[in-house]
């Protein structure tokens, strides 16, 4: 009987931990608060900063590409390599 009190005991804290505690960010999201934390994509054709779940995304050789307008997604689609070379790191 003392190991089940011991286990409940022990499973009562963890919870309280997870849910309020130190291990609330996994629940919550993360330790983001507000959209100035988001992090942001550069568009390759015009250097504008896009929110990661704005624009337009275009994967490209495993990588994804983040797009302000439908405009600038197609002058990429026409010329990819010419828009990528400032970009990769």
């Amino acid at each position: 009987m003392e190991g089940w009190l011991s286990f409940l005991i022990f499973a009562g804290v963890f919870y309280l931990m997870m849910r309020f505690g130190c291990g609330s960010h996994m629940i919550h999201g993360g330790h983001q608060h507000g959209d100035s934390m988001q992090p942001k994509d550069i568009d390759p054709v015009c250097g504008m900063n896009v929110e990661k779940e704005q624009g337009y995304g275009k994967m490209y050789e495993g990588h994804l590409y983040r797009f302000c307008s439908r405009d600038c997604l197609d002058k990429f689609e026409s010329e990819p390599e010419k828009y990528i070379k400032g970009v990769e790191s």
